[in-house]
């Protein structure tokens, strides 16, 4: 999985500062007290859920945030406990009722102030779900949305920055898993499978750390289906482009070894 945001301290005193009533202790019922399904005033029960998120009990925390929306529907708290009901779930690593709880606040303010929070928290939800390249990349590709509809969105925000720097490490876990799957394929003498794998790499993902090696991997490739011409042009471009990258000493010598012929011209 890939490294938690940079801004979540951030996140987290900005979702803090943006709710806080008055400093004091949450409820007065006793610490093993069920108030998920107590009624309640709404400062009460708002204050109940900020401190159970302060003290760490996040779970707990979204339950009594949105025990604020179905108990206080009207109060002008309902709208920022979804928020914060959010905010709960994502800490609590529950990435799924994070982003329902999100969209939720969208699809109900979706000219809020705090929207751009809101898209984020549903971006870097889905961006904490990212897997191992040798996995099922689904989620990677809805972060990867989710990060674009963000900065399409809010460009100028500072949510829409992370994003940016997320979305080349996504852009990068993307390219890794079509290189593993051009690899397999090359184990395999699957060759031609392979090359339209590193051929993605090139043409889709080419400002990726793996370029230069989906290059040599072409090189090779083409080689071994008895394309020395365009085993050739997959190495002048690594060597236009990286030379003295040990990618392309290897692809020098293995097009110097197998088409010396079309090295020479």
């Amino acid at each position: 999985m890939l490294s938690r945001s940079p801004l979540k301290l951030a996140l987290i005193a900005t979702a803090t500062a943006a709710t806080v009533l008055v400093a004091g202790c949450a409820g007065r019922g006793g610490k093993n007290r069920d108030t998920a399904y107590v009624a309640r005033d709404v400062d009460t029960l708002y204050l109940a859920a900020k401190g159970r998120l302060d003290s760490g009990r996040t779970k707990e925390a979204a339950a009594l945030f949105d025990e604020v929306e179905r108990q206080h529907p009207y109060s002008p708290w309902a709208r920022r406990a979804q928020l914060m009901s959010a905010f709960s779930y994502y800490v609590d690593r529950d990435y799924t009722k994070a982003i329902q709880s999100a969209q939720r606040f969208l699809s109900i303010h979706p000219g809020n102030k705090d929207a751009p929070y809101a898209y984020y928290l549903i971006a870097i939800s889905q961006y904490e779900q990212i897997s191992d390249v040798t996995r099922d990349q689904k989620a990677t590709k809805q972060a990867q949305d989710a990060m674009n509809e963000l900065i399409r969105r809010y460009p100028d925000t500072r949510f829409a920055a992370d994003a940016r720097i997320k979305l080349d490490l996504i852009n990068d876990h993307l390219a890794g898993k079509e290189m593993d799957i051009g690899r397999a394929y090359q184990r395999q003498g699957k060759w031609l499978a392979a090359t339209f794998r590193f051929r993605t790499v090139v043409d889709k993902y080419q400002a990726t750390s793996h370029t230069p090696e989906a290059l040599y991997r072409l090189t090779e490739s083409y080689l071994s289906i008895g394309l020395p011409e365009e085993a050739q042009k997959a190495a002048a471009v690594l060597g236009a482009n990286y030379p003295g990258n040990e990618w392309y000493d290897r692809a020098f010598r293995l097009m110097g070894k197998h088409a010396p012929s079309v090295t020479a011209s």
